[in-house]
């Protein structure tokens, strides 16, 4: 008998490598997404990125902007358009609240990752303050000081 080999090709989830270098995350949502079909299946080929991406609240709507999904490689001439804004899927007290703490000033809507969920394709949306340059001078102190006492302990043992 042949057992199923694990799809090592296959999507996991896209990741915004910048969020824990230039912001601090207060709080997390899993948000649906408005897509195309292509956008879907480029997504599940893991053709996709946010580094650069953001969310707004606009007119009671959280929109995207600035995500990357490529375009389809099989599509037609009916393939979307790589950045153009999405609609992100969320409860309306979600959007109220997260409306109110944007409006404050100091604080954005940041996607951390793109994943599929049960079939669906779902966002984890960030909302985070700006780190200062005191802020990350001080994460890569502690960074370097942790790797020093690791490298201690490694010799000691």
């Amino acid at each position: 008998m042949s057992t199923k080999k694990p799809a090592s090709h296959r999507f996991k989830e896209i990741r915004n490598s910048r969020i824990s270098r230039n912001f601090l995350v207060d709080e997390t949502f899993e948000t649906g997404i408005v897509l195309t079909g292509t956008e879907v299946k480029s997504i599940r080929l893991g053709n996709a990125q946010i580094s650069e991406a953001f969310a707004r609240v606009e007119k009671g709507e959280v929109i995207l902007y600035h995500a990357y999904v490529s375009e389809y490689f099989f599509g037609t001439h009916n393939n979307h358009d790589p950045y153009r804004p999405r609609k992100l899927l969320l409860h309306r007290h979600q959007i109220r609240k997260l409306e109110m703490a944007t409006q404050g000033g100091g604080r954005a809507l940041i996607p951390k990752r793109i994943y599929f969920r049960r079939g669906l394709v779902k966002v984890e949306l960030a909302l985070s303050t700006g780190k200062k340059l005191y802020d990350k001078r001080e994460d890569l102190k502690k960074r370097a000081a942790l790797r020093e006492a690791e490298r201690e302990m490694k010799y000691r043992r």
